[in-house]
């Protein structure tokens, strides 16, 4: 049983990370499965249900803004796979991260399980990839979701990134709780408001 796990929502100014972890039988032939970033909106919803549809397991991390303010992004994006993993019904025999480090404190139920990281994974492993759309996927319909309470930002539209009209928001209203700040520009933000 391998697992692959990613991550999305590293580089947006607002919402949380969101990892995913995916594992798919021996014997899989499914198609429409790349990078997570490769792909279009379309595309990746249609992944979503298929990958749903023939994975054995899905497990899901989240870690958020105000975590990611205390923890720093990368901390926080390993934290979020490992919950991923952690989440995962079936135990895997094998984790593939992607990206070059491993969590250094892993969670206890996964020390006795082999770990690699794999730079350029979402383009190297099927279940990588799966996991980084399952990942995106979520990320988007969180933020979707937040655009409710905070429709000033644009959420729907953006996801959180550093958008100019999403810059041209926080000028006008300055940040809401669910945005970084520990993130450039809200710290110059917030340091022009002090």
């Amino acid at each position: 049983m391998i697992a692959g796990a990613d991550e999305a929502g590293r580089g947006p100014l607002a919402g949380p990370v969101v990892a995913a972890a995916v594992i798919f039988p021996a014997d899989i032939n499914i198609t429409g499965i790349d990078d997570s970033k490769a792909l279009s909106a379309a595309q990746r919803e249609k992944a979503f249900k298929k990958i749903m549809e023939a994975s054995v397991a899905v497990g899901l991390g989240v870690v958020d803004a105000e975590a990611i303010d205390r923890i720093n992004i990368l901390q926080a994006s390993l934290q979020a796979m490992s919950y991923a993993v952690c989440s995962l019904k079936v135990k895997p025999d094998l984790i593939l991260l992607d990206g070059n480090k491993i969590p250094e404190n892993l969670h206890p139920k996964l020390k006795t399980i082999s770990v690699r990281a794999i730079v350029g994974g979402d383009s190297k492993s099927l279940t990588i990839a799966a996991a980084s759309i399952i990942a995106k996927c979520i990320r988007d319909s969180l933020m979707r979701t937040y655009h409710h309470s905070f429709p000033e930002y644009g959420f729907d539209k953006h996801k959180g990134y550093g958008t100019a009209g999403h810059l041209k928001a926080l000028a006008q209203y300055g940040p809401c709780r669910i945005h970084r700040k520990s993130f450039e520009p809200i710290k110059s933000i917030l340091g022009a408001r002090q």
